[in-house]
């Protein structure tokens, strides 16, 4: 090739790759806030075939009494395409929702609506608009007790797999639970596992080989208190082999995933390990369930990992909890690690009150989907919270709340500094939350007795329309 046509074709290439990335899409930022003026939670999201999301929880401001199951779709800039709620008379709940091959959605969750038990298992399928096809109640046996689904997952046959814990049949006080339904809900078979004490499942996953892995904890087994607890099954739900994982202290799991390897990575959090409180904990492991390596992320507060997801180029995205920096509650924690877990940057989204993270996709424009609840932003006490950034973690601007207006310096607690409580003249039947002077919230109290049960020490409470005005109270010796 002569060196003219060299030059000239790179150019060319040059050229035409500038032009593709002129026409490539932006990627979506943005934060967006959904419910009413009571709570709503948001504990599951997912990207839907057609570039919006799909977001499951539970609402108190919508539906027909007490606490409804809640699906809002939207479109791919978080803008709401239509709401549904389904339950009935007393508490309905959903964790889990995925996109089914016929375009609808699988959720499950728990209800105390139906059936003589406290809770069953609850399991509702709907079709593209969120309309119910079918709805399901699993568990109980004839025995009033608790019957919870956290997790689940369409199979390769069209079915469903359900996972969760039950204390109506198994050996213990509660057993995780594993369901298999065939695509019209009915219970094909049900398996339990665990031993005398408290063992609960909290993710299930299709492995490629037809099985199962669940993950969750165990207080039957391991080396502490509550372990990590891994289950891989066949397709049949039976055991090949069992897992814990853990120290002295508290560990659980809340999120696996198989991995490219064929081993399965797994998050959660660890008080045996880390620095903190809790840390938020990733445990890589191999085929067998054999540990390759662990990590944790945090600092000296309570940081929980719920939700992890492998990176289409390699690494993992973690989503979950980490306590706000200053007189604030918790913020959403994104992490982004490398392939030994090594960290590459972590991400923090929240405001001045409470913000959880409860599940992480990454989205087909490379960025990420964070679902969870807010007490700073939104209508209501608490809102569903979805966040949308690019590939490094960067949001959107997040909307901001409405509440009772609190006017600068309208906050004075009277005596200030007190014995035994103060009052807030003007505020007595409003809820304060209350933060220690490292920022970690300590409490929630009414305006008419503020710090009441307090050591003595610096405190700053701040009201729950969720204005940014807090006040500084001292509790003397």
């Amino acid at each position: 090739m002569k060196k003219e046509d060299f030059e000239m074709k790179t150019t060319s290439t040059v050229l035409f790759a500038l032009l593709l990335a002129s026409f490539a899409p932006a990627q979506q930022r943005w934060s967006k806030t959904y419910g009413g003026t009571a709570n709503d939670y948001g504990w599951s999201a997912q990207q839907t075939r057609d570039g919006g999301y799909i977001v499951t929880g539970e609402s108190r401001s919508f539906g027909s009494n007490g606490y409804d199951v809640y699906l809002v779709k939207t479109d791919a800039a978080g803008d709401t395409v239509w709401t549904r709620t389904c339950g009935g008379e007393f508490e309905d709940d959903s964790r889990c929702v995925r996109q089914t091959a016929d375009g609808g959605y699988i959720i499950a969750g728990y209800t105390a609506s139906f059936g003589a038990q406290y809770t069953l298992a609850y399991l509702v399928k709907t079709d593209s608009l969120g309309s119910v096809t079918w709805q399901d109640t699993l568990g109980g046996n004839g025995k009033a007790g608790w019957n919870m689904a956290y997790s689940v997952q369409q199979t390769v046959d069209g079915g469903y797999i359900v996972t969760g814990y039950t204390d109506a049949v198994g050996a213990g006080y509660d057993d995780v639970w594993l369901i298999k339904t065939n695509s019209s809900g009915s219970t094909s078979w049900t398996k339990t596992f665990g031993g005398a004490d408290y063992d609960n499942g909290y993710a299930v996953q299709q492995t490629s080989d037809s099985g199962y892995i669940i993950a969750g904890q165990t207080k039957s087994f391991g080396a502490g208190a509550y372990d990590v607890y891994l289950i891989k099954t066949n397709s049949s739900g039976d055991t090949l082999w069992t897992r814990t994982y853990g120290g002295t202290g508290n560990d659980a799991a809340s999120s696996v995933r198989q991995t490219a390897d064929g081993g399965y990575i797994v998050t959660g959090y660890t008080q045996s390990f880390g620095s903190g409180a809790d840390d938020v904990w990733l445990l890589k492991t191999n085929a067998s369930g054999d540990t390759l390596w662990t990590r944790t992320y945090g600092g000296t507060g309570y940081d929980d990992g719920n939700s992890v997801q492998p990176a289409l180029d390699g690494g993992y995205i973690i989503a979950g909890t980490t306590p706000s920096p200053g007189p604030g509650g918790y913020d959403f924690y994104l992490i982004r690690t490398g392939d030994s877990g090594d960290t590459a940057w972590t991400r923090t989204y929240g405001g001045a009150y409470d913000d959880e993270g409860r599940s992480v996709q990454q989205t087909s424009d490379g960025g990420y989907i964070i679902a969870g609840y807010s007490n700073s932003f939104g209508a209501g006490d608490y809102d569903v919270y979805l966040v949308k950034t690019d590939e490094n973690g960067s949001p959107g601007v997040e909307e901001k709340g409405s509440g009772r207006p609190v006017a600068a310096g309208s906050l004075k607690a009277t005596p200030n500094p007190f014995n035994s409580f103060a009052t807030i003249p003007g505020y007595e039947g409003e809820r304060f939350s209350v933060y220690d002077i490292s920022g970690k919230m300590v409490g929630t109290c009414l305006g008419n007795r503020v710090g009441e049960g307090l050591a003595p020490a610096v405190y700053f409470v701040k009201p729950g329309n969720k204005q940014s005005t807090s006040l500084r109270i001292v509790k003397a010796r």
